[in-house]
C-alpha cells in the first residue's frame, strides 16, 4: 500500500513516515549518462529531474530542467556532455530517510520548494517522493 492508499483508509499523518508513501521504483541514470538521453527522459517521462547514481545506487547527483538549460546556456552540448558534468552534487541536495515521519516530509518540501526529494539510506538511493507524480525504473 502507497500513497494515497494511506489517506484514504483515513491513517492518522502524524504516524506515516516517508517508506509508507515513497515510490521505491525510481528512474535513474549514471554520471556517465549523456545529456541528451537526460533531456530525452526527462521529456518523454514528463519528470523535472532525475537522481544520478553509481552502479550500486549510491546517490551522486541530481539533474533537473534547471540543470539542463543551465548547461546549454553556458554553451554546453547535450550531445556531448555527461550527468557528471551538469548534475547538482548530492553534497547540495536535500534528501530524506525512509524513517522521516511525512508532517516532516512536509516541512521539509515547503521550506526547500520542493515538489520532490530522494529518500536515502545512508548515501543509496531507495526511492523518492515525487508529490504525486508516479514512476517506475528501468
Amino acid at each position: 500500500m502507497r500513497r494515497a492508499e494511506y489517506m484514504a483508509k483515513a491513517c492518522d499523518p502524524k504516524t506515516l513516515t516517508v517508506h509508507q508513501i515513497m515510490e521505491d521504483a525510481v528512474f535513474t541514470c549514471s554520471p556517465q549518462t549523456a545529456g541528451i538521453a537526460v533531456a530525452q527522459l526527462l521529456t518523454e517521462r514528463n519528470f523535472g529531474s532525475v537522481p544520478v547514481v553509481k552502479e550500486d545506487r549510491t546517490l551522486v547527483g541530481l539533474i533537473s530542467e534547471f540543470d539542463l538549460l543551465k548547461a546549454m546556456s553556458n554553451g554546453g552540448d547535450l550531445r556531448t556532455i555527461t550527468a557528471a558534468d551538469i548534475m547538482t552534487p548530492e553534497e547540495n541536495l536535500v534528501t530524506v530517510t525512509e524513517d522521516t515521519p511525512v508532517m516532516d516530509l512536509a516541512r521539509i518540501l515547503q521550506e526547500s520548494h520542493l515538489i520532490r526529494v530522494s529518500v536515502v539510506k545512508g548515501r543509496t538511493l531507495v526511492g523518492s517522493w515525487l508529490g504525486g507524480i508516479s514512476s517506475s525504473a528501468t
